[in-house]
C-alpha cells in the first residue's frame, strides 16, 4: 500500500484532533528557521548602515528612510493581499516562495552603487517578506489550541531575538572582516538554499482544528475591504492595533538607531557594538519573548484581562528603562539598562498574537496578522526610524547639539510607546467582553 502524503494525513485528523507530536515539532522548527532568516535579513541593514553611510555618503534622514520607510511601505501594503491568499490557499508554498524572494534580493543588495539602487533592493526584500509571517502565524494557530497559543507564538517568536542576535553578531563580523557587500551575499545566499526544504518538509494543517464548529468559514468570501471593515467594527481591535503601532514606533526607533547611538555618544567600535547588540537582543529578547507568552497564558487562565495587561505593563516598563539607558553618562550602566530594555521590549509579541487570533475566525487569522503588521510597520518601521533620524538632523543644526542630537531624538521616540502601554492597560474589560461574545 502506498503511504499517504503528510498533507493528507494531517487533513484526515479532522477538526479538534491533535496532530502527531513529531509533525507539530518539525513544522514549528521549520517555521522558526524561516522566521529567523526573516529577521536576519531585516536586521542586516541596521548594522551595515555605518559602513554603507560612509561609502555612499548618506544623511541620517536617508538612513532612516532606508532602514524603515522604504521597506515598510511595500512590506505592509503587499502583506494584506498575500495574507488574504494565505487564508484560502496553501500557506506552506507561500512561505517557501517568500523566503526565496527576500533572500535573493538581500544577496542582490551587494551590487548597490548608490542610494537609489540600495532602496530598490530593500524594496525587493520587503516584497518577499510580506508573505511569510501572517501565513506562519495562521499555521501555528492550527497546531495549538487557544489556551496554549501565547506560549506557542512566543516559542516561534524566539526567532526574532535569535535573528537579531545573528543579524548583529554575524553581520558585524562579516562587515568587519569581509566588507558589507560580502555580508549581503553570504546571508542572502543561505536563505535561498533553505527555501526548497520548506516545500518538502513543512506540513500544512487543517484550518480551524481547535475552534468550535460555530466559528466556521463565514469570512472566506469577504473582500479585503470588507475584511478590514469586519476588524474595524471591534473597538478592542482598533485600540490594540493603534497601541501596537505606537509601541512599534519606539521599538524600531531604538532598534535602528542604537548602533549609531553607542558609536557616536559613547565612542564604541562597530565590532563592540555589534557584539553587545547581539547579546542584548538575543539573550534579553529570548527571555522577554518566552516569559511574555508564558506569563500571559498562566495569568490569563485565571482572568483573560491579564493577556492584554501583560502587554501594557511590559511596554511601560520598557520606556522607563530606555529613558535611563539613553541619559545615564556611564557606558556600562547604559549597556546594563539596555539589556533590561531588550527583555521588556519584546514581551508583548506572543500575547498580542494570541489575543488577536482569539478574536477572529480561523480563516481570517493570516489576514488579521497582516493587518497587525501593516499598522505596526507603517507607524513603527516606516515612521519611527525616519522621524527619529529627521529630528536628529534638525536638533543638530538648530540647537548645535552635534552627535548628542541623536540622544534627544531617541528620548522623544519613547513617548508613543508610553501612550500605547497605557492603552493596553485600559482595554482589559473590553477584551474579556469580546471573548465572551465569540464563545456564546
Amino acid at each position: 500500500m502506498m503511504a499517504r502524503s503528510g498533507d493528507e494525513t494531517l487533513q484526515d485528523l479532522g477538526e479538534g484532533a491533535a496532530p502527531p507530536a513529531y509533525v507539530r515539532r518539525m513544522s514549528m522548527l521549520l517555521l522558526f528557521i524561516v522566521s529567523t532568516f526573516n529577521y536576519i535579513d531585516r536586521t542586516i541593514i541596521t548594522i551595515l548602515q555605518v559602513p554603507i553611510k560612509t561609502e555612499l555618503g548618506l544623511s541620517d534622514a536617508q538612513i532612516g528612510a532606508l532602514t524603515g520607510l522604504s521597506f515598510a511601505l511595500f512590506y505592509t501594503t503587499l502583506s494584506l493581499p498575500i495574507a488574504r491568499l494565505a487564508d484560502r490557499a496553501n500557506r506552506r508554498n507561500i512561505i517557501a516562495v517568500s523566503l526565496a524572494v527576500w533572500s535573493g534580493m538581500t544577496a542582490f543588495s551587494s551590487l548597490a552603487m548608490n542610494y537609489t539602487t540600495l532602496v530598490l533592493c530593500r524594496i525587493g526584500v520587503a516584497v518577499g517578506e510580506a508573505g511569510s509571517i501572517p501565513a506562519s502565524q495562521s499555521i501555528i494557530a492550527d497546531y495549538y489550541p487557544p489556551e496554549r497559543r501565547a506560549t506557542a507564538m512566543s516559542t516561534w517568536g524566539l526567532s526574532l531575538p535569535l535573528g537579531l542576535m545573528l543579524g548583529y553578531g554575524v553581520t558585524g563580523w562579516l562587515a568587519q572582516h569581509l566588507g558589507w557587500r560580502y555580508a549581503f551575499v553570504i546571508v542572502g545566499g543561505v536563505g535561498v538554499v533553505i527555501a526548497p526544504l520548506v516545500i518538502f518538509l513543512l506540513k500544512e494543517p487543517a484550518r480551524g482544528r481547535f475552534d468550535p464548529p460555530r466559528i466556521s468559514t463565514s469570512q472566506e468570501a469577504l473582500s479585503i475591504r470588507e475584511a478590514l471593515g469586519y476588524l474595524w467594527k471591534m473597538k478592542v481591535m482598533r485600540v490594540i492595533l493603534l497601541a501596537a503601532g505606537a509601541h512599534g514606533f519606539t521599538q524600531y526607533s531604538l532598534m535602528n538607531w542604537m548602533v549609531p547611538f553607542y558609536t557616536r555618544i559613547h565612542g564604541m567600535s562597530l565590532s563592540d557594538v555589534a557584539l553587545y547588540m547581539a547579546a542584548a537582543s538575543g539573550l534579553g529578547g529570548a527571555i522577554g519573548m518566552y516569559a511574555g507568552g508564558s506569563i500571559a497564558d498562566k495569568l490569563g487562565a485565571r482572568d483573560e484581562r491579564w493577556r492584554v495587561w501583560v502587554i501594557g505593563l511590559s511596554i511601560i516598563g520598557m520606556a522607563v528603562f530606555a529613558l535611563a539607558q539613553l541619559l545615564v553618562p556611564s557606558l556600562w550602566l547604559s549597556l546594563c539598562l539596555g539589556g533590561i530594555v531588550n527583555v521588556l521590549m519584546i514581551a508583548y509579541y506572543g500575547p498580542i498574537l494570541a489575543v488577536m487570533h482569539s478574536l477572529v475566525p480561523p480563516n481570517a487569522r493570516a489576514f488579521t496578522g497582516a493587518v497587525l503588521l501593516l499598522v505596526f510597520n507603517i507607524i513603527g518601521l516606516g515612521l519611527g526610524p525616519f522621524a527619529t533620524g529627521f529630528l536628529s538632523d534638525v536638533l543638530a543644526k538648530s540647537l548645535d547639539l552635534g552627535d548628542h542630537s541623536l540622544r534627544w531624538a531617541l528620548v522623544c521616540s519613547l513617548v508613543p510607546a508610553s501612550l500605547g502601554g497605557l492603552a493596553f492597560l485600559k482595554i482589559g474589560n473590553g477584551y474579556r467582553a469580546a471573548r465572551q461574545g465569540m464563545q456564546t
